[in-house]
Order: structure tokens, then C-alpha cells, then sequence
């Protein structure tokens, strides 16, 4: 009897500093967010995450890096806001690329699994 069931591997990226998670898949979507919506309130709101968190957190990510992710804009008749730095934009896509490169290579190694 042959019993040929296919195997797969599944994992997740996380990027850490000493002070803890720099960037995973929660942090790169609120990256995301703000960049779509110029500001932390809209990017929480949208994520239906807390304010208060969603500060924590890009709090937290720009304290652990030479040049901040997100930059808040000044206040004014409009308001003020965030926008993604280029260092936040290439966080992203170094994110995205490292989480492609994984992908590939956990379907690879299933591949040489044998049960």
C-alpha cells in the first residue's frame, strides 16, 4: 500500500535586536499601513490595532535603528501625520525579500523529506 501524502514545512521571520522584535509580519504590515495612510492613527485604525499600541511599536522600531522607519510630520491646518523614511520603505523590501528566500527554501527542504 502507497501512501504518498505531500509534505510541507511552514515558518515565520522575525528580525531581533538585543532589546527584543525589531521587524516581523505584524510590524512590516503597520510599516505598510502608514505608508498607504500617512499617519499611525489611519495605519491602527485600518489594522484595528490600538493607537497606543501601534505607537509602541514604531516607537520601538526606530529607537532600534541609526535612522528612524517613520517619520512623524509637523501638525498644521491639516494635521500632522507620519510617512515611511527610505529606510522604513527598504525595511520593507529587505522584509519581503528575506520572507521570499525563506519560502523558497522551506518548499526545498520539504522536498527532501522522506517519511
Amino acid at each position: 500500500m502507497s501512501n504518498t501524502n505531500s509534505v510541507a514545512i511552514d515558518g515565520r521571520i522575525w528580525i531581533s535586536t538585543n532589546h527584543g522584535v525589531f521587524l516581523g509580519e505584524g510590524r512590516v504590515a503597520l510599516l505598510k499601513e502608514i505608508g498607504k495612510h500617512g499617519s499611525i492613527s489611519s495605519a491602527s485604525t485600518a489594522m484595528k490595532m490600538s493607537y497606543k499600541k501601534a505607537w509602541r511599536l514604531v516607537k520601538s522600531m526606530n529607537m532600534d535603528t541609526e535612522n528612524p522607519l517613520v517619520l512623524k510630520k509637523a501638525g498644521g491646518t491639516g494635521g500632522g501625520g507620519a510617512e515611511l523614511s527610505e529606510a522604513g520603505k527598504n525595511a520593507i523590501k529587505m522584509y519581503e525579500q528575506l520572507k521570499e528566500d525563506h519560502r523558497v527554501f522551506l518548499i526545498n527542504k520539504a522536498k527532501e523529506l522522506k517519511f
